[in-house]
């Protein structure tokens, strides 16, 4: 009679730990993350963070337009809920592209500071690899953003021409 009692005591204790580590676990607060990056046609299109200020997070939105060859990047007025203006970049001169040549670009952003994130950009077809940010041109009156370039590598070795 006692080994019953015993185990129906640790059965309910174990019923009981498993119930609470369950309610524990499913309480804590989720962190919900969308996809940052969409595509379509000429067109692909991802959004970053950008420490303007620190106390108020601001989102960046990189464009790039495969039909002008150029990267476009904006911030968006937090307050107001509107686009700040474009900065470019002339991809075809960045990567040392010729006109018309079959390119593929890549890019996706992570953050490198806090509030901060970096665009990382990648052409397929000449193996080169890009570091961005967007941020603040203090040469302009009023300051105006900026794309800032970080690196510009090679993630492959070149292919020698025959």
């Amino acid at each position: 009679m006692r080994r019953g009692i015993s185990g129906v005591v640790g059965l309910a204790v174990g019923l009981v730990l498993g119930v609470l580590s369950t309610w524990g676990y499913m309480s804590q607060p989720r962190l919900i993350q969308a996809g940052t990056s969409d595509r379509f046609e000429d067109y692909v299109m991802v959004t970053g963070a950008v420490a303007v200020n620190p106390r108020a997070p601001t989102d960046g939105v990189w464009l790039l337009d495969y039909r002008s060859g150029k990267l476009l990047a904006t911030v968006i007025d937090r307050n107001l809920g509107k686009i700040t203006g474009w900065a470019e970049m002339d991809l075809v001169a960045e990567f040392g592209l010729q006109p018309r040549q079959n390119v593929h670009f890549m890019m996706t952003t992570g953050n490198i500071a806090l509030g901060q994130a970096a665009l990382y950009l990648v052409e397929t077809t000449s193996g080169k690899f890009g570091v961005y940010s967007l941020g603040t041109d203090a040469t302009t009156i009023p300051a105006r953003f900026a794309i800032r370039r970080h690196d510009l590598g090679f993630f492959r070795a070149p292919e020698q021409k025959k």
